[in-house]
């Protein structure tokens, strides 16, 4: 069934009415019409199912037969990711919502080489969304991840933000295997986390300096194993491994 992305609270009516632009999807690309039926995801949990009552050039008319509210993950997994070159970080923001990451934080690092202005950063920030929107639609993650505007490595770490656990996807020695570190938690905590960081560097990692101040916050340095992997892929490894550790 064609998923469409609807605002927050739309699906509480009888009725809902798809936007332009998803309307202009329905009818123009998948040719749908009058009683075909849709799935509507509106990001935030809820998972509405009905069929098409009226199909024109100006909207798509849906009546609302069935309602699910799903609950949030129990781990909310934020990804704090130092941004790649090129259209690495489209790839990196549509595999974490697939995963079920919660947040996304672009950072701008000592060996980051993209660094966009600010109209620029609101371009790629509206792009990243629309990708995420496109995900959560071919996925059917009904929560939608919140993506932030690029900070600096420095900016993030003054707002003293505070996970029940902090993980660096690392090369360095010491770093151990991400089940260990969640085990250790568990048996602390004597439960798992309820929200978790997860930190990946650019092209050329983070640098000494960056890692030690992590490290000195509290951040643990975690393997990905032998292999040298690129950050997409070593970005979609530490996601994926972080929330099948907690229960996800």
């Amino acid at each position: 069934m064609h998923r469409f992305h609807i605002p927050p609270g739309a699906a509480n009516g009888a009725e809902v009415l798809l936007s332009p632009e998803e309307s202009h999807h329905a009818l123009r690309v998948l040719r749908l019409g009058p009683g075909d039926g849709v799935t509507l995801l509106d990001g935030a949990g809820v998972e509405a199912r009905g069929d098409i009552l009226a199909a024109d050039k100006r909207a798509v008319r849906i009546a609302v037969r069935e309602r699910v509210v799903h609950p949030p993950l129990p781990c909310a997994v934020t990804l704090l990711q130092a941004l790649p070159k090129g259209r690495l970080m489209d790839s990196i923001v549509e595999k974490a919502t697939e995963l079920g990451a919660a947040r996304i934080v672009p950072l701008l690092t000592e060996h980051t080489i993209s660094r966009p202005d600010e109209d620029h950063a609101a371009s790629k920030l509206e792009k990243w969304r629309s990708t995420a929107l496109e995900a959560v639609k071919q996925c059917g993650n009904p929560w939608l991840p919140r993506i932030e505007a690029p900070v600096t490595f420095a900016e993030f770490l003054r707002r003293k933000e505070r996970f029940d656990l902090a993980l660096v996807a690392s090369l360095h020695p010491g770093a151990r295997p991400i089940r260990t570190v969640f085990a250790e938690f568990q048996a602390q905590a004597d439960r798992r986390p309820a929200s978790v960081a997860v930190w990946v560097g650019p092209e050329g990692d983070f640098t000494l300096q960056e890692i030690a101040t992590l490290v000195a916050g509290g951040v643990r340095p975690v393997t990905l194993g032998r292999l040298v992997l690129r950050c997409d892929t070593a970005a979609a490894a530490m996601l994926a491994l972080a929330l099948n550790e907690a229960g996800d």
